[in-house]
């Protein structure tokens, strides 16, 4: 048989969804399993979504713009002039959400074996993504000693090559919680703007900020031409299966040549984006509901997880995760445990392992990632089932 491509084989399953298959066995056995692994919000999904969907009125469903329809795009548009953005209609592509911009992004910037800089723990799809177009991702350290703060500037540049296309930059961070301050947004655009780099900055969790303040890159006008910015309605509007995002650049050749791309793939769902479209729609108090029970909900996870002993982690301000260190020697080995062998009260929880959040090997193998995208009840019980579970799992060990 044929041999399949080195660039698939080297991606690795993904830690949010591969401990699925030992979830949903768990549940057909009668567990009830409380999901930490993934950032799937609970938050009931706008009205204004299915009242617009519910409102299409064709007879063939057609193929869109390969750019996405303009009530899409004015209402990215509309949205970002409401923030204090300068993206308008010309510099937005609607994608099959924030992955597929990401993947356009990394497609129109890097050559074989060109590089990316990202600040580890990051993003687990982004390393996968960067494969995907024969790119390798270059790690910057990030630790919990300093919060996870971002190194000073040598550090940074001591990374850069000769084939480093841009840096990969989450703000606020999936999985650390982290919000940049204007220190850290300075350094990197004097990193990008004197060694000529690309800035992609992933925005998606950009309303959900806990006591801090929030920038955007685009707050740097003499960035503008070298700024990709990755945008969704999934996180904002709980909308993750609509798969509706976006990428917005001043850069006409980066929005051009993304644009082949976008034909390549034809079209994003003509009635998905008519429905998200209508989200834009949904009051300010909806955005406010969500920020304030997420920010609640943080609590309860920080109270919790500091009763666990031999847990390291800091206090999110951004996002909806929390990455922990467990006092156990191994985290996968842990969370497929907590699934097939242990129950409390007849629940157990998934949890993601967080080595693939790194690019460095050894880094993450005791650390999993929480996501408090769900009720202050359950996260309560699920870090009870943890407690118990790490307490269980190292007497079985004899640790």
């Amino acid at each position: 048989m044929s041999k399949l491509s080195e660039k698939v084989m080297s991606i690795n399953e993904s830690p949010i969804r591969k401990l699925a298959p030992l979830a949903r066995a768990a549940r057909e056995a009668g567990k009830r399993v409380i999901a930490l692994n993934i950032g799937q919000p609970d938050v009931p999904t706008p009205a204004e979504y299915f009242e617009a969907i519910k409102k299409v009125d064709t007879s063939v469903v057609a193929y869109t713009d390969s750019n996405g329809i303009d009530e899409m795009k004015n209402a990215f548009a509309d949205y970002y002039k409401k923030n204090n953005m300068p993206f308008e209609n010309q510099d937005i592509l609607i994608t099959a959400g924030g992955s597929e911009a990401l993947l356009f992004s990394y497609a129109c910037l890097c050559d074989e074996g060109d590089e990316i800089i990202v600040f580890e723990p990051f993003y687990t799809n982004y390393k996968s993504l960067a494969r995907l177009v024969g790119a390798k991702v270059v790690p910057v350290r990030c630790v919990v000693e300093n919060e996870f703060r971002l190194p000073d500037k040598s550090e940074v540049e001591k990374a850069i090559t000769p084939r480093t296309k841009a840096l990969m930059v989450t703000n606020p961070n999936n999985p650390t919680g982290v919000v940049l301050g204007k220190e850290e947004m300075d350094m990197l655009t004097r990193v990008a703007l004197e060694h000529d780099l690309f800035i992609i900055s992933d925005e998606v969790y950009r309303e959900y900020v806990y006591g801090a303040k929030w920038l955007s890159f685009t707050d740097y006008p003499e960035i503008n031409d070298r700024l990709i910015v990755i945008d969704s309605v999934s996180k904002r509007y709980s909308g993750c299966g609509i798969r509706i995002g976006c990428l917005a650049s001043k850069n006409r050749s980066v929005i051009a040549n993304a644009l082949k791309l976008c034909q390549a793939r034809l079209s994003v769902p003509l009635v998905e984006q008519l429905g998200a479209a209508a989200l834009f729609k949904t009051g300010d108090d909806y955005i406010k509901y969500c920020h304030d029970e997420y920010e609640k909900r943080r609590d309860v996870l920080v109270e919790g997880m500091a009763k666990i002993q031999g847990a390291k982690f800091i206090k999110p301000c951004g996002a909806f995760y929390l990455i922990t260190a467990l006092p156990v020697d191994n985290s996968e080995e842990f969370a497929k445990w907590l699934l097939t062998d242990f129950t409390y009260e007849g629940e157990t929880v998934t949890l993601c392992p967080a080595a693939d959040f790194y690019a460095t090997e050894g880094l993450g193998l005791n650390e999993v990632r929480i996501s408090y995208c769900l009720c202050c009840e359950d996260l309560a019980r699920a870090l009870n089932i943890i407690a118990l579970g790490v307490k269980e799992y190292n007497r079985l060990k004899g640790n």
